[in-house]
């Protein structure tokens, strides 16, 4: 395997943004090129930059996707509505219909099956693309700014070659179009750990659901409390979702970071920093496997951008020596006025509201021994510390 480092950017995305007014911005992937291309984290036998500029043809997307639903979807880039697309998703506020958006979701996929393979086929042990982790669209049906559900052919490129492949989605919202394709699958381990359903889209990802048939055991989900910081998060990582991940034993490792888990962010109430990131790569990478890496939310660009140049430096290394260096360069060099101490966030000061710190503990608690009781047996674990 090689111990190369790829960087994945579709350069077309940027021809099909989305309108003005939704707050899915496809800038951000550019600009983390900016980002890091600046730090000098690009060049260097260690790693390569990939421009995959071919989509996904239609026959590959018609492996998960419905025939009428892409039909819709071209009809919608071309400017032509029917009555019956509201039903498939298209034309409400998070899946607008606007020129492009079939092309844009093909390119996207089209770049994450290229990076999928590059892992595959042993070309690097890590890959990067922040343009994709679409992880909402079903079959049939666009949702929450997805369209095309790259993260599902992503899976298929390595299941096809006989790969088991876990994807961990640490997105604020539950990964339900990627759960829904793999639910009946035990080669495809999917394991989220998001913002309780109950009190944010898309309304799934509760602790009961954990596959069926051949999958029952292989889909886990983390349901935490709005709220949660950096500790309680992590806490339900390691106890919760770590020890079923190191048990799957995956050949291949699928991780969405979004990062609408960072505090301020417009459209989740999580409240963590970018270090609790860092710390669940850091983690994975003791399973010493190859690793895809996708994008996914992150609506405070500014926050969204730094955090993902902060995950290329992780993936390659380059954190162990760099938070020093950049002390104080952040608010210049990473035109962002929030914090300028390079691209690691502060840590994170004690809770203003002790109270509600300990309801949270409580919620988490809860949330972790329903996890170990329902999944833990299905993989040789004990459901009860010990």
């Amino acid at each position: 395997m090689s111990k190369r480092k790829a960087f994945f950017i579709a350069p077309d995305l940027e021809r099909y943004p989305y309108p003005p007014s939704s707050p899915f911005d496809t800038r951000r992937a550019a600009r983390v090129v900016e980002t890091v291309e600046s730090l000098g984290w690009l060049g260097g036998t260690d790693r390569y930059v990939a421009h995959p500029a071919e989509p996904l043809d239609r026959a590959e997307i018609e492996r998960f996707h419905a025939p009428a639903y892409l039909d819709a979807l071209e009809r919608g880039s071309a400017g032509r509505f029917e009555h019956d697309d509201i039903a498939m998703g298209l034309g409400t506020p998070d899946c607008p219909i606007f020129s492009g958006m079939y092309a844009h979701g093909a390119l996207a996929a089209g770049a994450t099956v290229a990076a999928a393979a590059a892992v595959r086929d042993g070309r690097a042990d890590r890959a990067f693309h922040p343009g994709g982790g679409m992880h909402h669209a079903f079959p049939r049906r666009a949702a929450g700014f997805c369209y095309i559900n790259d993260v599902v052919f992503a899976a298929l490129t390595l299941t096809d070659a006989g790969r088991r492949v876990a994807f961990l989605d640490i997105d604020a919202h539950h990964g339900d179009g990627v759960q829904a394709a793999f639910y009946r699958r035990s080669d495809v381990l999917t394991l989220s750990l998001h913002q309780d359903g109950a009190t944010l889209f898309p309304g799934t990802g509760g602790v009961d659901e954990i596959g069926e048939g051949e999958g029952r055991g292989y889909s886990v989900n983390v349901p935490l409390p709005p709220g949660i910081r950096d500790a309680d998060y992590l806490r339900a990582f390691r106890e919760a979702a770590w020890p079923v991940l190191r048990a799957y034993r995956p050949e291949t490792l699928i991780v969405e970071i979004g990062l609408d888990t960072l505090a301020g962010d417009p459209l989740a109430h999580l409240a963590l920093t970018n270090n609790v990131m860092v710390e669940i790569l850091q983690q994975v990478f003791t399973l010493g496997v190859p690793i895809l890496a996708l994008g996914g939310g992150g609506y405070h660009v500014g926050r969204t951008v730094r955090g993902w140049a902060l995950a290329w430096g992780t993936l390659c290394g380059e954190m162990d020596q760099a938070d020093d260096l950049m002390a104080g360069m952040g608010g210049v060099m990473l035109e962002n006025a929030d914090w300028a101490g390079g691209l690691r966030d502060r840590a994170q000061p004690p809770a203003d509201d002790p109270a509600a710190e300990a309801q949270i503990e409580a919620r988490v608690d809860a949330v972790i021994a329903a996890v170990r009781e329902r999944v833990f047996p299905f993989h040789g674990l004990a459901a009860q510390p010990g």
